[in-house]
């Protein structure tokens, strides 16, 4: 009888899941690591941040201080960087590169970079549809099952796939995080190193750091890709069983 009920799609999610967990372990680790190494201009995270925003021309973004641990973020609606209690007044490498990354996301913004142009235009799409997507599946769902006997009648499995089509929104918004974040880091490299905010044997500790969050980007995309194809599974083989 358990096997009659066994869903194996749930399989399709495990890979995704450890994942997450190791890109999580990563970023937590690294960051960790790095945040004991003091950069060797004694400068803060906030020192950074204004330094690397002047050169660029942009005197109006301001910064201000967000308790948190990571929760470092570039708010556009209020040209704002906000900084986090373990970036803001430190003066590790870690925080170093944090901080450059959040500047990498104001300057795309300032040169009008297409993908985070994209990305911020889906924000409310995204969350409009990731809100009504698991209801219009499972309202789908049940109603298929409680029409399974009526020859022809396909409103609930239209009903599923409209669900899916609004869960695939997520997904290309987590497509589309990608070369935003890669793209930020990689500015944010580059004017650590162009402009000797940290010195040689600094930039390789900053761009592990960037490169373990990265990795947290890439994990949410497979899982939303998993999850996808999951879903995929769950309402079509339901309708080929009517």
């Amino acid at each position: 009888m358990f096997f009659y009920y066994y869903d194996w799609t749930i399989l399709i999610l495990i890979p995704p899941l450890l994942l997450s967990i190791y890109a999580q372990f990563k970023v937590n680790s690294t960051y960790r690591k790095f945040s004991e190494v003091k950069n060797a201009r004694g400068l803060t995270g906030r020192e950074v941040a204004r330094r690397i925003l002047d050169a660029n021309g942009l005197y109006d973004i301001q910064i201000e201080h967000i308790r948190g641990n990571l929760t470092d973020h570039f708010d556009p609606s209020s040209n704002t960087i906000r900084l986090s209690d373990s970036v803001d007044n430190s003066t590790s490498v870690a925080a170093i590169g944090v901080a450059a990354h959040e500047c990498g996301h104001a300057v795309q913004h300032a040169v009008g970079y297409t993908p985070i142009k994209i990305r911020t235009a889906m924000v409310p799409i995204t969350n409009f549809s990731s809100n009504l997507s698991i209801l219009f599946i499972i309202v789908g769902l049940l109603i298929s099952n409680m029409y399974r006997a009526t020859q022809g009648n396909n409103f609930g499995f239209t009903i599923s796939v409209i669900g899916i089509c609004l869960f695939a929104v997520a997904t290309v918004f987590q497509l589309i995080t990608l070369p935003v974040e890669f793209n930020a880091s990689a500015r944010a490299l580059k004017t650590l190193e162009t402009d000797m905010i940290l010195y040689d044997d600094e930039i390789p500790m900053a761009k592990k750091v960037l490169s373990a969050a990265a990795l947290t980007y890439v994990a949410a995309l497979i899982s939303s890709i998993a999850t996808l194809l999951r879903l995929v599974l769950i309402v079509f083989s339901g309708n080929r069983r009517r």
